[in-house]
């Protein structure tokens, strides 16, 4: 799995995307476009997750309007975000850090894109109940990332599934394995029945799955 506190594999971060998550410029197009059916033409917008700047960029190219708060752990990924960005960090704030290291503001509306995989179900719930404390009532979430079935032979297909996406697009087939290998063993992966369980339990309703690319699975939420 990558590292993003080291700035060599941040540098590479930009490369990976576009050829592992079937796509990826769709998804981040569709998320700002059910961001925008509630975040206003002046709304504030938290990205968590937000390192590489790449949501950031989207949802600032379509919205030029909106503030931005990205938060993200590592430092080097930020590093890349402020680069990624450009001029268009004039609406953009940028915080090192976790979801309960953002400010207790009350936002128009979230992302977290690619993100939530990495987090165990305790992890996962915190970070949920933390974003929904951050938003107003009726409030959308966009969040996308791996889920799987979890009974064996169907997780390992759609993990195979994966990883022949990635060798179509240009990853070597051994680096397609051991990323599958990897994701098998070190991600603590969900179901989609157990990810829609965990957004009703940190009190998210109206959940809608709206993406599905082999294993990333996208869905909104509204803070209840």
């Amino acid at each position: 799995m990558p590292s993003f506190s080291d700035p060599q594999a941040a540098a590479r971060y930009h490369e990976g995307p576009l050829r592992q998550v079937p796509g990826f410029l769709g998804l981040q197009q569709m998320a700002h476009l059910l961001l925008a059916e509630h975040v206003p033409e002046h709304g504030h917008v938290l990205v968590l997750g937000a390192g590489g700047g790449l949501e950031l960029k989207a949802f600032a190219d379509a919205h030029p309007y909106w503030r931005m708060l990205g938060v993200d752990p590592a430092g080097p990924m930020l590093a890349l975000a402020r680069e990624t960005l450009g001029t268009r960090m004039n609406h953009v704030e940028l915080l090192e850090g976790y979801i309960e290291d953002a400010p207790a503001t009350i936002f128009d509306g979230a992302s977290c894109l690619l993100t939530l995989h990495f987090l165990d179900i305790d992890q996962r719930r915190h970070t949920l109940r933390e974003l929904r404390r951050r938003l107003r009532p009726g409030a959308p979430l966009v969040v996308a990332h791996h889920s799987v079935p979890q009974e064996p032979e169907a997780k390992l297909r759609w993990l195979r599934r994966y990883a022949a996406f990635g060798e179509a697009s240009g990853i070597a087939r051994a680096d397609a394995q051991r990323a599958i290998t990897a994701i098998a063993e070190r991600l603590p992966l969900l179901s989609p029945e157990q990810e829609v369980e965990v957004l009703q339990e940190a009190g998210f309703k109206d959940i809608e799955l709206f993406y599905a690319g082999f294993t990333f699975k996208g869905w909104v939420a509204y803070a209840a």
